[in-house]
């Protein structure tokens, strides 16, 4: 497991282990905050559909199923 700075998430590029539909490569678009503003969740958007998904965002951290960067 990675350390990451939730803060600095938006808009870093990501690849699935185990990609579902031939989705692969995602790209963070929206950090979810609460109300003190630490982030919470995010949101992904698959490159290739365009399709989105929210996931906290600590998911990211966890190396069996996400690798940092487009591979």
């Amino acid at each position: 497991m990675h350390q990451l700075n939730p803060n600095k998430l938006n808009l870093s590029k990501w690849t699935a282990i185990e990609p579902q539909n031939r989705e692969k490569h995602f790209l963070v678009t929206t950090l979810i905050r609460d109300e003190a503003g630490v982030v919470q969740q995010c949101i992904l958007e698959a490159v290739l559909t365009h399709r989105e998904q929210t996931i906290d965002w600590q998911q990211l951290q966890d190396s069996q199923r996400w690798l940092q960067g487009w591979r």
